[in-house]
């Protein structure tokens, strides 16, 4: 096979390394049986949310603004503006958010100071804290978590959505 605008009537040389990135040229002398070449592996295409893949709001940030769209998002860092999205909102211990979260799974592990609409499932884990209202189809408290506002759980319609919420009155 030729690389790199060769002639189709040259004959093929050794095989040239595969790390080579288009644009990138390696010496003639360079070829992939040689040792002294490093090859190094390339990095996998981010997953996306159907596949499992996340965004994450690493610890040291602080962000504000509003989250919308399709995915999974772990936040640990500290959030101001509302989350809403197709996926999944997971907050890590020491997290925190003022805003609303509109999400299918939430997990709270760090401090949310806002309201939980139309999750499908909800889980306050140990340390966690929200104050707000929540509505979900299920919920799972865990000891050591606490919460502060209106709890409405298992009240699900004909389709599936949470009742009284978006998409589900």
């Amino acid at each position: 096979m030729a690389l790199w605008n060769e002639k189709p009537n040259q004959t093929p040389g050794p095989a040239v390394a595969s790390s080579a990135l288009p644009g990138e040229r390696i010496p003639p002398d360079r070829t992939a049986n040689d040792p002294g070449l490093a090859v190094s592996p390339r990095r996998p295409t981010p997953k996306t949310a159907v596949e499992g893949g996340e965004s994450v709001i690493a610890a040291n940030l602080s962000i504000e603004g509003k989250i919308e769209g399709t995915g999974n998002v772990r936040m640990a860092g500290r959030f101001k503006g509302d989350v809403r999205i197709d996926g999944n909102f997971t907050m890590d211990s020491g997290a925190h958010l003022t805003g609303q979260v509109l999400a299918g799974i939430v997990v709270v592990g760090g401090e949310l100071q806002g309201n939980i609409e139309s999750a499908r499932r909800v889980d306050v884990l140990e340390g966690g804290v929200i104050v707000g209202d929540v509505k979900a189809g299920s919920i799972t408290v865990a000891a050591g978590s606490r919460m502060r506002g209106h709890v409405e759980f298992g009240w699900e319609d004909e389709k599936g959505k949470v009742k009284g919420l978006v998409n589900g009155s």
